[in-house]
């Protein structure tokens, strides 16, 4: 789990270090994979060629889980540490750059005015998003796996309404298991 001092560190900008609201888990809602259909149109626009991958990850790609009302999206760029090479044409399309983590793959995660989005970019070859895309294939495929860590999401969001480091810290036993069912150790 993050410290506050390390959640403090990885803030761009004026965005606050933790949630302002409690975190809500909503039912599925099948228009998930449109609103991703449409971010993806607008960062394939705005990026070109420079747009390596882009992927829906998160449980709003999984058909049946309940998530968080945000999209998550995989952006793979050639070096996510060369801001200026991809930042500007998001910002342009109408993202904002709120998280910088050099030390963990060279993160960045852009999010939209509403926050209805959640940019992370990574660059090629890189583990966490081979991860997320075992993770989410593994849960469109198995359902009690699904159902399992659909109860974990809920409870931990019970648990941690106000802390988002401690409702990821919550889930991620569950995570860590399944990942080991989907052939990863």
């Amino acid at each position: 789990m993050l410290s506050p001092e390390h959640m403090a560190q990885r803030v761009v900008g004026d965005r606050p270090v933790e949630v302002s609201r409690p975190i809500e888990i909503s039912p599925y809602n099948p228009e998930w994979p449109a609103r991703y259909a449409v971010q993806e149109s607008r960062i394939r626009a705005a990026l070109g060629p420079l747009a390596l991958a882009v992927e829906h990850v998160g449980s709003t790609a999984v058909p049946g889980l309940p998530a968080k009302d945000r999209i998550d999206i995989d952006l793979i760029v050639a070096d996510p540490a060369d801001e200026d090479a991809y930042v500007p044409a998001l910002v342009r399309a109408g993202y904002t750059l709120r998280t910088r983590e050099p030390h963990w793959y060279d993160h960045r995660c852009l999010w939209t005015d509403s926050h209805d989005v959640n940019l992370h970019v990574f660059g090629p070859d890189c583990d966490e998003y081979l991860r997320h895309l075992i993770f989410r294939d593994w849960l469109r495929t198995h359902q009690e796996d699904r159902d399992t860590y659909a109860a974990c999401k809920r409870r931990s969001a019970a648990e941690n309404p106000m802390s988002m480091s401690k409702y990821v810290g919550g889930k991620a036993p569950v995570i860590v298991e399944i990942l080991k069912r989907a052939g990863l150790s």
